[in-house]
């Protein structure tokens, strides 16, 4: 009953809603029908006509109160009463279109840029990947094992024999799998193409849940030990771009590593990988690694895949790393490496695996831009929090020029409900507008971030489609606006006393300045908060440019690096390698317009390390040491200008049956020789796989360089901080030649008229070989994109905080002016100068403004803490950035106060005297 109650009931609540004049004549009608009945029976009584319509009137009632209750009876008045306030607010805003585009546009702004972050925050870091019950997934890993062995890849973290003892034990697990990615070539009809590749176990798809599009995905007979070229599986943008999104392309052939492969199926749009960022193009089974012409599946000490799995009912996080803490030892001693010293085979037994949530995926995107992303949401979080200072300032000064108004509806009876909820509304009306416009900024601006982090990480691929997340932060944000600037000066207007506002109002006067407390407090509270953004963006505008200027050690200007990738999986002598790529730097360095060509296992500022540990058998303690080692051509220093401090470079001399020799670098003599003189010295290295021990001899010492970070890198040797210790090992002495080392060169023209020359000429030695060709100094200058992104954003943001306390103060300064006009008229009669009405007027503004930089600074140094680790070469209570920061909020405030100051002494005392 109670249903059909209401289904009869509400639409006629909505047609009262939505069609109010109409039913108020329908309701009309029928108050006029009534009382035409009852005037007809009562004429038909004997009564005359003009009687008998008087006592049917009489006889209804109050018509009026008839309407009203029935209007209550519908139970609409709220609603109609909002959309009358609504209407009527519209009405308002659009009689001030400046003040309404100034605080829609201010709103906008400040809402885009908040919800910009949140959105890349929510996307690399929050969100949970499109799988089936992923809060169940968890990554399998050993701690400590990065720098042990060889990693290949940013998912480096277990070898394959250590997938094939984990996938035999998994009490944990509904499920498990491995993963890896590489970049493969793909061979079409015209030239080979590089994509995103991944390495998948035959569980990878099963495991996950992941449905397939088109044709089926792979399963675990596709990845079975000693396969060949079998099926692979290609993602739906890949299907889309490159296959046309054929129907047929299933069961076609992909050329890849030189074999044909069958595509067997086509994964779901969704469904990206499972790397934040990144989009992988194609999967292939793991065992297909052996055609790459590589030991990827037998190597212990090879580190390229991922393990995750689904955890069993029943089972958490915990119970899963202590069942696979107890299973360590087993899993290792099974898989140790061999060809590795002792200590460092303990090293290796030392590992335990423990699993980890793997919810939200995994991305080196997030591990190295969440901390600069989360500061640029608490920064924009400050300039949002000042912009909703200046509206509630501007609503305030709003509100005391409408007290007349305002006076004379409470004077009619308005309650201050009723007043407080039509001046709330109206700033729900410009929150709004604002939210609105903020959607395409935050959408534009997220692009803009992305482009800067592209520079730091590389090509980047993010879903930032707006979407409910977007959509419920901006409303979220937008309502806490309206909150804090629209509620607040509302109260303050609906406080109104009508006989006193008609009073002033008729004097000329809008300030109760007793009141205008609140309207001071919101001031200082923008010159503290500014102050925080502006120390920010000088902190960290300094911190960029001390990482730009700083000192790499070499000369980066003039320099290529040529990385090169051979599609050739045969796998000649390591005499033959060398051979060849000793022409091929040869033959690079005969190009007109390059001065010099040398060889690097490592590029310079690249990403990666490699790491030997070693002994100095002169200081006779027997304590291995740790260094980076990078194998080198002859004139590696000289193409570089890294100075010669001590010795001997590298010549071509230093070949395979040469003695073993190394140049070191000052950090390695400084930490690791104690004084010792380095020339002659020996080190020898300790046992690793491919890198038998080996006893080198010191022949010369070079200036210091960074490796692979701008910013200071641990030495790791007694705590020390500072340039890495680096020993350099002539490249023909390196004991196995994988990947082709990189070729460094020096130039004297623009490197567009050098890179196909440099291409064609490699081209030309062996055509399956692909080059790529990149700036040094642009290579160099990527490395500190990150930074880049914070100083240029914090560096807007402190501008715009100066605006917004200039324009604030102005405002605030501006409206105390205007309610002592008649106060300044006085003075001004009596006889003080111009001069004096300044001053008079400059110690509001300077009281304010002293204020404010007295909470700001300690706020400032207290806030600034937290970005500590964001920083390079500048402390954050730098007190050179504090007075900086300091004297240009005070410049900017007296500048904002001047022009109040300077108009209320050029007023006319007869003009506002006439008032009294």
């Amino acid at each position: 009953m109670r249903l059909l109650y209401w289904w009869y009931v509400l639409p006629l609540r909505i047609r009262s809603l939505l069609r109010g004049g109409v039913v108020d004549r329908e309701l009309d009608e029928e108050l006029q029908y009534h009382v035409d009945r009852q005037t007809e029976a009562n004429v038909a009584a004997g009564m005359p006509p003009a009687d008998a319509r008087l006592a049917a009137v009489r006889a209804l009632g109050g018509a009026e109160q008839h309407k009203e209750a029935c209007r209550d009876r519908r139970r609409v008045a709220i609603a109609d009463q909002t959309l009358r306030d609504l209407r009527y607010g519209v009405r308002v805003l659009g009689r001030s279109p400046v003040f309404t585009a100034v605080a829609v546009l201010s709103l906008a702004l400040g809402i885009g840029a908040n919800a910009a972050i949140f959105h890349l925050v929510d996307v690399i870091a929050l969100r949970r990947l499109p799988v089936a019950d992923a809060h169940r997934l968890t990554e399998v890993r050993a701690r400590n094992v990065n720098g042990f062995g060889i990693h290949q890849g940013p998912h480096a973290e277990i070898t394959y024999p250590l997938w094939e003892q984990l996938r035999a034990d998994r009490a944990a697990f509904d499920g498990m799998f491995a993963w890896g990615s590489q970049a493969i070539f793909v061979d079409g009809a015209s030239a080979a193409r590089s994509v995103y590749g991944l390495w998948v176990s035959g569980e990878f798809f099963e495991t996950l849940g992941v449905p397939p599009w088109r044709g089926r995905l792979l399963r675990q007979a596709d990845d079975v030990r000693g396969c060949g070229a079998g099926g692979v599986v290609v993602s739906h943008a890949f299907w889309q771009a490159h296959l046309g999104g054929r129907e047929s392309a299933v069961g076609t052939r992909l050329t890849l590593f030189d074999q044909p492969f069958t595509i067997v199926g086509v994964t779901p749009p969704g469904f990206t990988g499972l790397e934040v960022g990144q989009v992988f193009d194609v999967a292939v089974p793991i065992c297909a690694a052996a055609l790459t012409g590589g030991d990827a599946l037998e190597r212990r000490d090879f580190f390229w895949l991922r393990v995750m799995g689904r955890l069993r009912s029943g089972w958490t996080l915990e119970r899963a790393s202590d069942h696979l803490q107890t299973r360590s030892p087993g899993l290792l001693e099974a898989t140790v490496p061999p060809g590795f010293g002792t200590e460092l085979v303990d090293r290796y037994r030392a590992f335990r695996f423990e699993a980890i949530p793997a919810d939200r995926g995994v991305s080196p995107l997030r591990e190295s831009q969440a901390t600069s992303l989360l500061l640029l949401l608490g920064l924009t979080g400050l300039v949002l929090l000042i912009t909703c200072g200046n509206l509630a300032t501007l609503m305030l000064a709003r509100a005391s020029a409408r007290a007349r108004e305002v006076a004379v509806r409470a004077a009619l009876g308005a309650s201050r409900a009723r007043l407080v909820s039509q001046l709330t509304i109206e700033s729900v009306l410009v929150a709004a507008a604002g939210a609105a416009l903020a959607v395409p900024i935050a959408l534009a601006t997220g692009r803009l971030l992305v482009a800067f982090l592209e520079h730091a990480a590389g090509a980047i691929e993010l879903d930032l489609a707006a979407d409910w997340r977007l959509l419920a932060f901006i409303s979220a944000v937008a309502v806490m606006t309206a909150v804090v600037f629209g509620v607040i000066p509302a109260l303050r207007a609906s406080m109104v006393r009508p006989m006193i506002a008609m009073r002033q109002a008729s004097r000329g006067l809008g300030v109760d300045r007793q009141r205008a407390r609140f309207e001071r407090v919101l001031v200082v509270g923008q010159v503290a908060v500014s102050l925080v953004l502006v120390v920010a963006a000088l902190l960290f505008v300094r911190s960029f440019r001390n990482l730009t200027t700083v000192d790499v050690g070499l000369e980066r200007d003039n320099v290529v690096a040529i990385s090169f990738i051979d599609r050739d999986r045969t796998a000649p002598s390591l005499d033959r390698q060398i051979a060849f790529h000793q022409r091929l730097v040869d033959a690079i360095g005969t190009i007109p317009g390059v001065v010099s060509a040398t060889a690097s296992t490592h590029v310079p500022l690249s990403p990666g390390s490699w790491t030997h540990f070693f002994t100095v058998p002169r200081l006779g303690s027997g304590d291995q040491k740790p260094s980076r080692f990078t194998y080198v051509g002859p004139g590696y220093f000289g193409t570089l200008r890294i100075p010669l401090r001590a010795g001997r470079e590298f010549t071509r001399l230093d070949d395979a049956a040469a003695p073993r020799v190394v140049v070191v670098n000052e950090s390695f003599a400084r930490h690791h020789l104690a004084g010792v003189d380095p020339i002659g010295a020996t080190l020898r290295t300790i046992d690793e796989a491919g890198y038998p021990a080996t006893t080198y001899q010191i022949v010369g010492v070079v200036g210091d360089t960074r490796y692979s970070d701008l910013r200071d890198e641990s030495c790791w040797c007694d705590g020390a901080d500072g340039m890495p210790p680096i020993a350099f090992v002539p490249i023909a002495q390196i004991p196995t030649l994988r990947p082709w080392p990189a070729v460094l060169v020096r130039v004297d023209a623009p490197l567009g008229a050098l890179e196909n020359a440099i291409t064609t000429r490699v081209a030309s030695l062996k055509p399956s070989i692909s080059a790529a060709v990149v700036d040094l100094s642009s290579h160099i200058r990527a490395r500190a994109a990150g930074d880049r992104m914070i100083a240029w954003l914090a560096g807007a943001f402190g501008a715009v905080a100066m605006s917004l306390v200039t324009i604030g103060l102005y405002g605030i300064i501006a409206y105390l002016t205007s309610g002592r006009r008649n106060e300044i008229g006085v003075r001004l009669a009596l006889g003080s100068s111009r001069a004096q009405i300044v001053m008079l007027v400059m110690q509001e503004s300077v009281r304010l403004l002293g204020a404010g930089l007295v909470l700001g600074i300690p706020l400032a140094m207290l806030a600034v803490r937290t970005a500590a680790t964001l920083l390079y070469g500048i402390t954050p209570t730098d007190p050179a950035t504090m007075a900086t920061a300091t004297v240009a909020i005070a410049a900017a405030a007296i500048v904002a106060a001047c022009v109040p100051a300077v108009r209320a002494a050029r007023i006319r005392p007869e003009r506002w005297l006439r008032c009294d």
